[in-house]
This record gives structure tokens, sequence and C-alpha cells, in this order.
């Protein structure tokens, strides 16, 4: 019996359309006949009817297709749908029976009432039975046809688009089992048929009755906080979590609806609203201008490419010591731009200041974005000499160059660990920091820096460490199970670093206010849950220990309330310059230079200590295990 519903079930799917015209069309004979049965009179003794059922016929036929009676597809069928049929039924009647009188054919007024309500009830019947034919045979071909059971996070218009897609083009074999929605009377109500069953705080209740296998959030509009509540129930079902992504980035085709449904992401737990930043400034800013980026095929400087690209520069000069990652981000730009993009690749470190003097020399630069640097934290505890190399030297060499050239802007990229540094990497950023502004005091170039947290998914961060443990079975290690870290995304940095490039006047550190920090504990379970996993139970939780250097909450900025400038721009504060002795700063870092190419650790460490008060050192282990913060 379950293979014939099967096969039922296949050929109704295939040739749904063309099946229910060919239904429509015998109901309608039928009803059009059932008057002259019930009043027992054989039709063809009737004079006119031989004239008129094939006319009564075609009017419905042609009339349920212009009132796109059979784009709707009724395994998703609604009251709407119904109420469309039933429009449908009585706009025939009355076609036909203007029809018959302006045709001086007689008809008795019976048979119109009688034929409208069979083929009205006729035709509302054979869907619904169509409708069950459907989820017997969904059901019973589930296994076979690898259908997926879904649940659908939100009851508005968004979800009406999804579900009208489904219907028309099902490539994913989704079976859609409920809806849940906070809106309490959405609740027991139905949606193109599928029943809005609960709350969202009961959806591990539903995934469990109605087997479900997928949730997919359909809340376009919801707001970051409420979107990481709703996500966090859903982790913990073991269900494949998707999502609608945000208004804007919809397209208004409900038949392209499917292809935005994307795969959650560790950016959608955060938590925060992504920052929204007008620009238009900087796109004016960055127009027609030949905007040099070092560290260009790195995770913040292939980012600073992509979206400075999409402001038509002058010319885009990607620099960088590695030629793979180069090469990489210049053959996406070109894949993407093509002949309308003017970029060179230049494969240079900024350590080298002879290089740079020619690049300078030649290119007329009118902007810097220097995103050149080492962020490893434990490794530069193992090599601060290299530390000291690239991002005290390299910076000071930039720095130097575009002085000498007078070029318009130097916009540095920091961190937040160079606030109250604790480790080598934080205070070799505060350096390069304390370098461009004391650049800018003197300089016809202005110099700025922006500093955030850390960045998702860049290289060597930590998620992309634990999805790696992750896949390979764990265990995921942390370095401690209270350690915080702000975090912001790759693009949401870089918005930030072209805005603050825009407005500008020089001399200024820009922060984010990255909202609340993340725990990295909470995090490593977050990424287990989305992965299918159960944290602790298929993939082990292991403390290694904080690392040289490391702290366990990482600060925003270096001295807070006071020292904070509130901008024009929603979340974008401004750190007020902190006085250090300058002259000093220039004579130690010329020592840092010898110290580092002599290998002289001691040294570096008591240098650092004398620039950079709040560096305590730490002792450097060489053994010590790398493992996640």
């Amino acid at each position: 019996m379950s293979n014939l519903y099967n096969n039922i079930y296949k050929l109704l799917n295939k040739y749904r359309k063309y099946v229910l015209i060919l239904i429509d069309t015998f109901i309608v004979i039928i009803s059009y006949l059932s008057p002259h049965i019930i009043s027992g009179v054989h039709p063809t003794k009737i004079d006119w009817f031989e004239n008129t059922w094939y006319i009564y016929t075609l009017i419905y036929m042609v009339t349920f297709v212009v009132m796109g009676v059979y784009k709707n597809i009724w395994r998703y069928a609604g009251i709407q749908d119904i109420y469309k049929c039933l429009k449908a039924s009585v706009i025939a009647n009355l076609i036909f029976l203007i029809f018959t009188k302006s045709s001086n054919i007689f008809v008795r007024y019976y048979v119109y009432l009688v034929s409208f309500i069979v083929t009205s009830f006729g035709t509302m019947a054979i869907r619904v039975i169509y409708r069950a034919v459907l989820i017997v045979g969904e059901k019973g071909s589930k296994k076979l046809s690898h259908y997926t059971n879904i649940m659908i996070v939100g009851a508005g218009q968004a979800t009406v688009s999804i579900l009208s897609e489904i219907s028309r083009n099902n490539p994913n074999n989704y079976m859609v089992r409920c809806i849940v929605d906070d809106d309490k009377t959405k609740i027991g109500r139905n949606i193109s048929s599928v029943p809005v069953v609960s709350s969202t705080e009961e959806i591990p209740t539903m995934v469990k009755k109605y087997d479900i296998e997928e949730i997919i959030l359909s809340i376009p509009s919801i707001d970051k906080e409420n979107k990481k509540r709703v996500l966090d129930i859903c982790a913990n079902t073991k269900c494949k979590l998707k999502i609608l992504p945000e208004v804007y980035s919809l397209l208004t085709n409900d038949n392209e609806i499917m292809n935005k449904i994307r795969e959650v992401q560790v950016e959608d737990l955060l938590g925060r609203d992504p920052i929204a930043l007008d620009c238009s400034m900087t796109k004016e800013y960055i127009q027609e201008k030949t905007v040099l980026v070092t560290g260009g095929g790195g995770s913040i400087g292939s980012e600073l490419c992509r979206q400075i690209a999409s402001y038509s520069p002058e010319k885009l000069i990607i620099l960088d010591i590695y030629e793979n990652n180069a090469y990489s981000i210049q053959q996406e730009l070109l894949r993407t731009y093509g002949g309308d993009l003017t970029m060179e690749v230049e494969i240079a470190s900024v350590r080298d200041k002879n290089k740079l003097n020619k690049l300078f020399e030649s290119k007329n630069i009118d902007i810097v974005f220097h995103a050149a640097a080492h962020k490893h934290v434990p490794l530069m505890e193992k090599n601060p000499e290299e530390a000291i190399k690239n991002n005290v030297i390299g910076t000071y060499n930039l720095v130097q160059v575009a002085h000498e050239y007078k070029i318009e802007k130097f916009v540095l990229i920091s961190t937040d660990k160079a606030v109250n540094p604790t480790n080598i990497m934080g205070a070799t950023k505060r350096i390069a920091e304390m370098i461009i502004q004391s650049y800018n005091k003197h300089s016809k170039t202005e110099f700025v820096a922006v500093r955030f947290g850390n960045v998702l998914g860049s290289n060597g961060s930590v998620i992309p460490l634990f999805k790696e443990q992750i896949k390979a079975g764990g265990p995921v290690t942390i370095t401690h199970e209270e350690i915080t870290r702000y975090f912001m995304t790759i693009p949401e940095a870089v918005q930030l670093v072209l805005r603050a490039s825009s407005m500008a006047e020089g001399g200024e550190i820009f922060v984010l206010d990255m909202g609340q920090p993340v725990k990295i504990k909470e995090l490593a379970y977050n990424l287990i849950r989305l992965s299918g996993l159960e944290p602790e139970v298929d993939i082990n939780i292991q403390y290694t220990g904080l690392r040289p250097g490391e702290k366990l909450y990482e600060e925003l900025l270096i001295s807070q309330d006071k020292n904070q400038i509130k901008t024009n721009i929603d979340k974008v504060f401004i750190e007020r310059p902190t006085e250090f002795d300058e002259q000093e700063l220039f004579e130690l870092i010329v020592q840092l230079e010898k110290a580092a190419y002599d290998l002289d650790i001691e040294t570096i460490i008591l240098l650092i200590e004398r620039l950079v008060p709040t560096y305590k050192r730490t002792k450097n282990d060489k053994t010590t295990k790398i493992s996640c913060a």
C-alpha cells in the first residue's frame, strides 16, 4: 500500500498542474449534468444541452486559468486559496448566465444554481483530497526521497514567500511541518496550511513532536539580541540551522528568496547589531585616489581591498610579503571588476625602507592603510624580535616615507590589545600608535589609527581553530573557563577603518563600542552545537591555562569614560591622546631596532617596559602549548 501511495504522490507532484486541470474539467462536466440527473431527465432529451455543455466547460476552465487557480500548489493551500477557487466559480457561472441570456438560450435557473454548487464543492473537495494524498505520499516516500522535516521560525511575510517558493520549486526536498512565532495571536492559525504551533520557547518540544531535522529562522528584521536568544534555543536541538538575512539583503522577487537562505554563522550568535555606517563620505574620499594597502593579502587587508575597490579608486596597490595571499586577492578582484579596476601588486616587506621609498617615489600614493603586522600573541611572546621588526620598525619605516612624500592620509590598523598591554604584540601595536600620533603633530600627512577587537574568522583567530578541532573530533582547547573577548566581523572592522579615514583630521585613535564581551567558552559551545554536536558529550573541552602575556579580560580603551569623545557616528568614539616623551620614543626605537637584529631579548623587554609602562614582563615559557583564547 505504501508503494502505491508513493507512486501516486510522485505522479501528482510531477504533473500536478495538468492533473488538476484534467480533474477540474471532469468535475465541471459532471456538475452541468447533475441538475438533469437529479430531475430524472436524460440530458440527451434536452435540445439545448448538446450546444451548451462544452461552452459551460470552456468558460469555467478559462476563468480558472485566468484567475490563477492553478498557480496555487495545494500542498500549501490555505483559506485564501479556497476563496480564490470559489470566486472563480462565481465569475464563471455569471459569465455563462450572461452568455445564455444574450444568446437566447433557455436554461432553467436551478441549473445555474445546482451546477455552481456541485462545481464549487467538487473542485474544493478534490483539492483537499489532492493535498491529503501529497502529504501521505511525502510521509511514505520520505526515506526513499530524503525529504527533510523543516520548522520555520517566524510567521511573517518572509515565511509566506518561503512556503510559496518551496511549493513551486523544492530542490532541497523540504517538508515544512510547522511554524513557531512569539506573536500569540498567530498561534493556532495556518499559513498556507502549515500550522503555527507555539512560541519560540517551545521549539525543543516541537522539534521532538514533529521530528524536525532543520530549522529556518525567517525573521529578517529581528534584532541581534532576539536572534541570539532564538538561535541559542535552536542550537540545543541538534537540528541543522539556517537563516534568512537582514531586510536590506533580501531580493524583492519571491522566486529567489530560497537562494538567500544561508547557514547560521557564529556572527549571528554575538547578540550585537552590526554597526551601520554612512559610506557616502568614504566613497567621496576614496574615489579617484591612489590607495596603498599593506598586508593586503591578509584577513583585514584583503577586505580593505574589496571595499576600497567598490569605491572606484584611481589605483589600488596591494603590498604583501606573502605572494600567495596577494595573488589570491588580486585574482578575486580581477574576477569581480575586470578592467574597471586599476590594480597593482607589490611583493615587499614594510621592513625594507629602500623598497618603500622606490614605491612611493613612482606611484604618487594618496592614502595608506597599514594592515601589515604580526598579531599572534603567544608566537610574538616567543619571538619578540620579530614583533619589533615588523610592528614597530615596519610601521616607523612606512610613516617616515609617507611623511617624506606628503601623502594625504595614513591609517594604522590597531588593536584592543594595545590598551594597557601585557604582551609583546599589544605593546608593539601601542608603540606604533605612539609613532603615528607623534608624526601627526609635525607632518602635512594626517595620521590616524583605528582600534578594534578580535575579528571573526581571521587567519590565526580562535574560530577557524575551533572549527578544525571540532572537525577532528576534539578536544576544543580554551585557555581559561572565564576568558572573554570582544568580537566584530571583518566587514564591520573595515567599514570603521574606511569611515575613520574619511572623517579623520589627524592624530585620532578611533575606537568602536563593540557591545558586550563574548565568553570564549560560550563561543566554543555554540560552534559545537552549530555542527550538530553536543559540548562535553560529543566534543570535549580542554582548559590549557592562560598563556604568557594573555589577559583574562580585554580592555577596549586606555581610560574609560572621561577619555572617550563621542563622534557623530553611532558607537564610534575617539580616544583622547595620552602624553608621552616624543624624543625618548624615537631614541628608544633606534635602540629597539638594534636589539631586535642582535637578538638581544633582555634589552628588548627592558626598552618596551620603558616605552609602555603598563607592559610587565612575563616568564616566556618556550614549551608553552599553542591553544585558543
